[in-house]
């Protein structure tokens, strides 16, 4: 294949993480001014006729109890904002921090931790995640997401850390006797000066499709404190003649999560 045939594919990269970013950036502001872009207070319900469709009073229609699905939608997506914040804090954190550290562990120690962390991430994050909320409570959906996404994002951290260690520059550097702890700030230095944005984008990814589905299965969050996952499923009783009350909360998900892909670089936006 000619360099003419690949040169378009950064470009395309580039530009896909700029729409990304752009449209997460679009996404904060809309959360942080909720309250002022939202017709309507949050649960307020009895604002007009049950399961209304859309009209140029209730653009996005009204649903069972005669909520305004523009300001739930608008709510919701900033509650299910701030709990995948959280929840992505807790997988950067826990996986990736913890990841980098393990592979300067000695060999024995850190091999132990990479293939113990490489049991739980063969196991599907969402179920990681509803054990965790089983044996805890529902308040802590956001920290049993974060950690739910916390094994990939250490076997991602350990494996690339790992390979730096055993690079030509590193084996010099110790070599000349640079101290180990020093070689450790350093990697963690350049490890998240280099890869935080697209972690992060993956986490948040990752943890938002975890959290609106066991919200929607009924493990995530609670009214008044309702999220996009919880307005899909209070809607699935209307979802054949009133596809407004959840169409409006999905299309607001997978926005949210299209931009946090695109923001990563399409990389595997499931995996943190």
């Amino acid at each position: 294949m000619s360099a003419i045939d690949t040169a378009p594919a950064p470009v395309l990269r580039s530009f896909l993480r700029l729409v990304g970013w752009s449209g997460l950036g679009l996404i904060a502001v809309a959360v942080t001014l909720s309250d002022f872009l939202a017709p309507a207070p949050a649960g307020a319900s009895g604002l007009g006729p049950l399961l209304a469709a859309p009209s140029t009073l209730h653009p996005f229609g009204t649903d069972l109890l005669g909520r305004d699905v523009l300001s739930e939608t608008l709510h919701g997506l900033s509650v299910t904002v701030g709990r995948a914040l959280l929840a992505s804090a807790v997988a950067i954190a826990v996986g990736g921090l913890f990841g980098a550290v393990a592979a300067r562990l000695p060999r024995a120690a850190g091999a132990t931790l990479r293939a113990a962390m490489g049991v739980f991430a063969a196991i599907p994050a969402l179920l990681l995640a509803l054990l965790a909320i089983g044996l805890t409570a529902r308040l802590y959906a956001p920290l049993a997401a974060g950690l739910a996404a916390a094994p990939l994002a250490f076997v991602r951290t350990h494996d690339r850390v790992a390979a730096q260690r055993r690079s030509a520059h590193a084996e010099y550097a110790r070599a000349m006797g640079i101290a180990a702890a020093t070689l450790l700030r350093r990697d963690l230095i350049y490890e998240f000066r280099d890869t935080f944005a697209t972690v992060a984008a993956r986490a948040l990814a990752a943890v938002t499709i975890i959290l609106s589905t066991v919200s929607f299965l009924g493990f995530g969050a609670t009214p008044p404190a309702r999220d996009l996952g919880l307005m899909i499923a209070a809607a699935k009783t209307s979802y054949l003649y009133a596809w407004w009350a959840a169409a409006f909360p999905a299309l607001a998900l997978v926005v949210l999560i299209l931009c946090a892909r695109l923001a990563a670089g399409l990389e595997e936006g499931e995996r943190p």
